[in-house]
Order: structure tokens, then C-alpha cells, then sequence
């Protein structure tokens, strides 16, 4: 059974699909809604306000990527698509558009359930303050791992929950390179059965170069380990400041 009852919106013009993930996610604890369209789907969003979105590709009306866009323009909700499309290009694609995680259909509905925890629990956490400040600097960023915020030059980011995870466990490794298995055992909380399952680190580090660098094709913080996997470049301290911090 899960710790905290979580509300999950599933969303998937199949209707068998929609009633075997209701009945398995009801019975390990969450509270679940179900959506046939994408149309449906986002008005239960913003009515309900769900905690995670399982949401399939392929729909009528409102297609998958078209509703993922549409929730990450106003919300970090976690969001794990469904997708039966054979290429990966077309695979990845929702995680360009902000999409967490996603499984190839037909899938493992154990495997499912294992990463909406792993999602949920890096997501869920309340953290309150503490003494220690928990700020990580580190060239023009600001990480405030207690509030989940990151300012750069004194500008807020709006980063996703997996990406400011990303970011934190980069940052605390800074120097030191991580491979990808690494990377999405830490942060999605599984290890990778096949290759094409890398890419959901690939694709998550692209989109955090795209808001934290000035040029993401010559990257100054996030740097590319050949035959490795990333590395947070350690760089000098650039702002005063006389709130503790720890800089990288």
C-alpha cells in the first residue's frame, strides 16, 4: 500500500486500459480519475488538480502531447505518457513537451505502479526549514534546496520537479562524472532495461541545458562525458552573499 493517498489522472481512449489501471491503482491506494479524451482530460485537471497524470498518446479530439503541453504551461504536475509508437524519436517526444517518464505500450502494469512511486516520492516530499539553509551556489545560480526554487542572476527558473532533481544531484556531484545509468536510478528510481530507456536522461538534460545555459550547444555547466555520461563543471563562486550557503 502506498504511504500517502495520492490522486492519479489517467487518461486513455481505451476503455479496458482505463479500468484495469483503475482497479490495480485503486487497490494499492491511490484515489484514481479516469479521462477518454484529451478534452476531458484537461478539465479534470484544472478542476481536480490531480497529483500525477498517466496519460496515453494517441487519442481523439486532443491528442497526448497537445494535453501535456497544455499542463506544463501552468503546472510541474509528474506526468507519465503511454505511447505504442514504434520510433523512438516519436517515443521521446513527449518528454520534450515536459512529459516525466513514459512506457511503450503493452506494458508491464507492475512496472507502472513501480514508477508512479519512485516519481511520487521524489516529488511529494515536504521539506521544512532547518537551520542549515540548504542553498547550493555555484557560478550566477541559486539553488535552494529547501523551497525547490532556482534563481539565476536573481531571475526564478521554472523548472520541473525531475529537472530541479536533476539539477541538485549534478550539482552536488559537480566535478564528478555520472553516467546515465547512474543519473536515472538516482532520479527516476529504476534501472534501465533497455537502451532507449537512457534517453529519458538524454532528453531531460537537453531541456535543463535549455533553461540554465546561455548557448545549450556549447554548454558552460552541464558538460558532456564521452562514454560516460554528464558532469557539472565546478566554477567559481559569482555571487556575495551572507546567507550560508554551500558552494560547488
Amino acid at each position: 500500500m502506498v504511504d500517502n493517498k495520492a490522486t492519479i489522472l489517467v487518461v486513455d481512449d481505451e476503455i479496458a486500459v482505463r479500468r484495469i489501471l483503475q482497479t490495480r491503482l485503486s487497490m494499492i491506494g491511490y484515489e484514481i480519475m479516469t479521462a477518454a479524451d484529451g478534452d476531458e482530460a484537461l478539465e479534470l485537471f484544472w478542476r481536480e488538480d490531480p497529483d500525477l497524470v498517466i496519460l496515453d498518446v494517441m487519442m481523439p479530439k486532443r491528442d497526448g502531447y497537445y494535453v501535456c503541453q497544455e499542463i506544463r504551461r501552468e503546472s510541474n504536475t509528474p506526468i507519465i505518457m503511454l505511447t505504442a509508437l514504434g520510433d523512438v524519436a516519436d517515443r521521446i517526444t513527449g518528454l520534450r513537451f515536459g512529459a516525466d517518464d513514459y512506457l511503450i505500450k503493452p506494458f508491464s502494469p507492475k512496472e507502472l505502479e513501480v514508477r508512479i512511486q519512485c516519481i511520487l516520492r521524489r516529488t511529494q516530499k515536504t521539506i521544512a526549514p532547518t537551520e542549515e539553509s540548504g542553498i547550493l551556489r555555484t557560478a550566477n545560480l541559486v539553488i535552494d534546496t529547501n523551497r525547490r526554487k532556482v534563481t539565476q542572476n536573481n531571475k526564478p527558473l521554472r523548472l520541473t520537479h525531475i529537472e530541479f532533481n536533476l539539477l541538485e544531484l549534478l550539482v552536488n556531484q559537480a566535478g564528478e562524472p555520472l553516467s546515465r545509468t547512474d543519473i536515472l536510478t538516482a532520479i527516476w528510481g529504476y534501472v534501465p532495461r533497455r537502451h532507449s530507456d537512457l534517453r529519458v536522461v538524454d532528453v531531460h538534460v537537453s531541456r535543463l541545458r535549455s533553461k540554465i545555459e546561455n548557448d545549450p550547444r556549447q554548454p558552460e555547466f552541464i558538460i558532456t562525458e564521452r562514454g560516460t555520461g554528464y558532469l557539472f563543471r565546478k566554477l567559481p563562486l559569482a555571487i556575495a552573499s551572507n546567507t550560508p550557503s554551500i558552494a560547488v
